[in-house]
């Protein structure tokens, strides 16, 4: 028995084209995504049918704007936009700018290189000297980068993991302190052997860091103490304890009428990566290891999921289950300890013993790098490296082109500013992404009712 078939219509050519519902689906993949969507028809449709989530919109289009438009890229822009304005700022102020700006049209070659002059010699001091007399001196730039980014890694993986529990840490400054102070009295009080002594040390140092950030989570915690306040007065009872006890017979060196303490014992100090003529030492390596420590403590812990949830919702996390007051002291004492390791640095690797201005500054450029990181462990890494740069090239940039070394804390302060203000950043290079979301929301609403159309027929 012979079967009739009806033949199908065919373009001109010969070809057989096939149907396409709006958005370019084809009937065939329409009736494939209704089908996931529906679970086979056991199950209503979702709001965001499935031929949206796998055909609809333009997703590469969407990957690139959220690339664009993210934290991070907000991040590089900021920097990006604070030197340019810092070398405007350098270019204004330069008399050697305004001699070659009179004859720029005679030779305009003159006036770009007086501008970009200062930031040759920030890199020149920060990443590598060609002008080096052999390769020691060409590639010291860069180890001092290193060198000096090493307790501003340390200190702000401390403020940042505090960030991440919902906690300012102000007290940074205290804590490096306070690890310090440890740390250099068990390297020149006690006389260890070889490889115990600089853990010994170490130990001491993250002990010391971890009981003076401990107390502000103790305060926060029982009393309700705010943590800003409470570092912000602990920063002052640690820089005039440290200053009182370099005055007395435990820690004052013997022969000496200036407040610091005898040098660490050898066997207390990290070693050098790179020989005597770097100042590169082993804690820059036990900075990337606190930083590979927080992303695991973060990411892949239970605890870290706790100071997360605390950090984003206390009541929330509280009504879960969490203990957010033993939460709150952990994470303190945590970053206490980092910073107690960033004052570790100082006295067991770069200055070799304790002084009055062993914490400088760090403690509060950590809050810079911990904000321009967005308080996530790599992001601080590379925060700190870039800090470290600006301080290790500034003292090149002074010395070769007489620019004030100040300049540098106003391109730090032009950062901190622009991040603190990410609208202003993508309203400046045009990065809207309220825009590009709502055209976003039209196609699959268009990719939607092709669905609908679709399953209808």
């Amino acid at each position: 028995m012979s079967e009739k078939t009806t033949p199908e219509p065919q373009a001109p050519g010969g070809a057989n084209p096939e149907p396409q519902v709006p958005g370019g689906t084809t009937p065939e993949a329409v009736a494939s995504d209704v089908a996931l969507d529906t679970a086979g028809g056991q199950m209503q449709p979702s709001a965001v049918p499935a031929a949206t989530q796998l055909h609809g919109g333009d997703r590469e289009g969407t990957v690139m704007h959220r690339i664009f438009t993210g934290n991070a890229m907000v991040s590089v822009l900021s920097v990006l936009l604070a030197i340019v304005l810092g070398g405007i700022l350098m270019a204004v102020t330069n008399p050697k700018v305004a001699a070659a700006a009179g004859y720029f049209f005679a030779q305009p070659g003159d006036l770009l290189t007086e501008v970009i002059r200062p930031y040759t010699a920030l890199v020149q001091g920060s990443i590598f000297n060609w002008a080096g007399a052999d390769l020691s001196a060409q590639l010291y730039p860069i180890t001092e980068t290193f060198t000096v980014a090493t307790p501003l890694i340390c200190a702000g993986l401390g403020v940042a993991l505090a960030f991440r529990a919902g906690l300012f840490n102000i007290g940074a400054q205290g804590q490096i302190i306070f690890g310090a102070l440890f740390g250099a009295y068990a390297g020149f009080a006690w006389h260890l052997p070889i490889g115990l002594h600089l853990l010994v040390v170490i130990v001491a140092g993250l002990v010391g860091g971890a009981v003076w950030g401990g107390v502000v989570g103790l305060l926060k915690a029982r009393t309700g103490a705010h943590e800003v306040i409470v570092t912000i007065m602990l920063n002052y009872i640690a820089n005039f304890l440290l200053l009182f006890l370099l005055t007395t017979p435990a820690f004052q060196r013997k022969g000496s009428t200036n407040p610091i303490s005898p040098f660490l014992d050898p066997s207390a100090l990290f070693p050098e990566l790179l020989g005597p003529q770097f100042r590169l030492h082993a804690g820059f390596l036990a900075a990337i290891l606190a930083t590979v420590f927080v992303w695991w403590l973060l990411n892949r812990s239970t605890i870290g999921f706790e100071f997360r949830a605390v950090g984003a919702n206390p009541s929330a996390a509280r009504t879960a289950g969490i203990n957010v007051a033993r939460s709150t002291i952990l994470v303190m004492a945590i970053a206490g300890a980092l910073a107690g390791l960033a004052g570790i640095a100082q006295v067991s690797g770069t200055e070799k013993y304790l002084s009055g201005g062993v914490a400088a500054s760090i403690g509060f450029d950590a809050i810079t790098v911990a904000l321009l990181g967005r308080s996530t462990p790599w992001g601080t890494l590379f925060a700190g490296l870039l800090f470290g740069a600006f301080r290790a090239g500034g003292v090149a940039m002074q010395a070769q082109t007489q620019t004030p070394i100040d300049i540098v804390l106003v391109i730090q302060s032009l950062i901190v500013l622009f991040i603190a203000a990410p609208p202003l950043v993508r309203a400046i290079f045009g990065l809207n992404p309220r825009k590009k979301k709502t055209t976003t929301s039209g196609t699959a609403g268009t990719h939607a009712g092709g669905v609908k159309s679709g399953a209808a027929a």
